[in-house]
């Protein structure tokens, strides 16, 4: 399976949303978990000078979708709907979500997870129904 979260972790680091949005991204995957980390910048704040809910609902968002993509070694997954509460703003160091499988079945699955400021702190959380797609993961999708 390691090589599995190798692969899900250069696909995550590679898309161009990532390298176009997220200067200073990591990502840790192991079986049914993911944790991204983002170092926060004025880059990303909105009107009020804090981190824009876009930024938390990305992060939450991917760590669900990755948490669910290291059981699932064969297809993309596809996030079909994900809700979010946002708890307290940000405006510096470093979040870091934490995403968690918490259901699955044959095509369905469900995983929730959690944004922290750098003192440990919640400041978002969400959960997410994630579904296989019909594509099989591959070197054209950045799985190398």
């Amino acid at each position: 399976m390691a090589e599995h979260f190798e692969k899900l972790q250069r696909m995550y680091l590679s898309a161009k949303i990532n390298t176009m949005i997220f200067d200073t991204t990591t990502i840790d995957i192991v079986e049914g978990e993911a944790k991204i980390s983002l170092q926060i910048t004025d880059k990303y704040f909105h009107a009020l000078n804090a981190t824009h809910g876009s930024v938390y609902f990305k992060m939450l968002d991917d760590a669900a979708f990755f948490a669910v993509s290291s059981i699932v070694t064969d297809f993309f997954v596809l996030t079909a709907s994900f809700n979010i509460q946002l708890t307290r703003p940000v405006n510096s160091g470093i979040i870091t979500a934490k995403g968690k499988v918490k259901f699955q079945s044959k095509n369905l699955f469900v995983a929730e997870a959690s944004l922290y400021d750098e003192k440990g702190r919640e400041i978002a959380f969400g959960t997410g129904n994630f579904m296989k797609s019909k594509i099989e993961l591959s070197k054209e999708i950045g799985y190398e």
